[in-house]
């Protein structure tokens, strides 16, 4: 019988990054972990804009926006138990950023300030979302400590957006219930387990990380066109379109289709489409839901094995 190791926590914090600002907040902005880090959360990457970002006389640790949407972050960094005076910088930078993600990173969340970050989530508006998360170490037997982010509150994103139901036009609505079966179903096929399943929103796409910040899969729903999409969306960099480009036989041998190679003058796709009809044809919405995470898989496995 194999051996096991024993898990560990490391309750000490501070031996692996001794000062918050030179030390974590320097970690946790490397791509890398800014990536665990929006994953956990459940949002698109994370791309940081600026350590340090001035609010007034004060700095938010990091100022960041989220890939595909430009929303606005701010991520406030705390190696010790939360207080009333991170509470106050949180609401401060978000005011002073125009921030609509906002997320605080502590070592251990006081009952109180629990309470009160899930009353920001209640009484704000669906754009706003406050995250609260712990941050541990844990090695196994004499491994490196690897970090681990856990939650302790977020926004109901879908509570929030059902409050606001009414104000969303039959489109809109059509979307959000769409994408909402998409999630329910894809949790449950194992095969998709290599993705991290966002929140939601009445968009006509859906994006999922491939574990970098320079392009992501965007799964999308046209109804004017009658059609869904699967793609490769390179929001900024030519120089990746073109290395995909110079495979592409054997992507779309790979792919069994043929696809768009979109170049404009800033994002690039690589799109392959499929006829659907959304409007009273739910009954066919499964089938949709098949070939999204078909062809999910195989732009994710074009994307290891000719980009690297």
């Amino acid at each position: 019988m194999e051996k096991l190791g024993i898990m560990q926590k490391v309750t000490d914090l501070r031996i692996i990054w001794p000062h918050e600002q030179s030390d974590f907040s320097k970690w946790l902005a490397e791509e890398k972990n800014l990536l665990l880090l929006s994953e956990t959360i459940g949002i698109g990457n994370i791309v940081l804009e600026e350590r340090e970002s001035k609010v007034g006389d004060f700095a938010a640790d990091l100022y960041a926006r989220e890939e595909g949407t430009d929303r606005k972050i701010i991520i406030e960094n705390q190696l010790e138990e939360t207080n009333h005076k991170h509470l106050g910088q949180i609401i401060t930078y978000a005011a002073g950023k125009g921030a609509e993600i906002i997320i605080w990173i502590v070592k251990k969340a006081r009952d109180e300030h629990k309470q009160a970050i899930e009353w920001l989530n209640q009484h704000t508006d669906e754009n706003i979302g406050f995250f609260l998360l712990e941050i541990e170490l844990w090695k196994i037997n004499d491994s490196l400590p690897a970090p681990k982010f856990n939650i302790v509150e977020s926004p109901n994103d879908w509570g929030k957006i059902m409050k606001t139901a009414d104000n969303l036009n039959e489109t809109e609505k059509l979307r959000l219930n769409f994408w909402q079966k998409f999630k329910d179903y894809a949790i449950e096929q194992t095969d998709f387990n290599g993705f991290s399943l966002r929140k939601i929103a009445p968009n006509h796409w859906y994006n999922l990380s491939v574990g970098t910040s320079a392009y992501h899969i965007g799964l999308t729903m046209n109804t004017k066109e009658k059609c869904i999409g699967t793609e490769i969306y390179i929001p900024n960099d030519k120089e990746i379109f073109q290395k995909f480009l110079s495979q592409k036989v054997e992507i779309e041998k790979i792919l069994g289709n043929k696809a768009e190679w979109i170049e404009a003058n800033k994002a690039c796709r690589i799109l392959v489409t499929h006829p659907a009809i959304f409007k009273n044809n739910e009954s066919n919405w499964k089938e949709y839901f098949d070939w999204y995470i078909k062809m999910a898989l195989k732009l994710k496995q074009i994307s290891k094995e000719f980009d690297n």
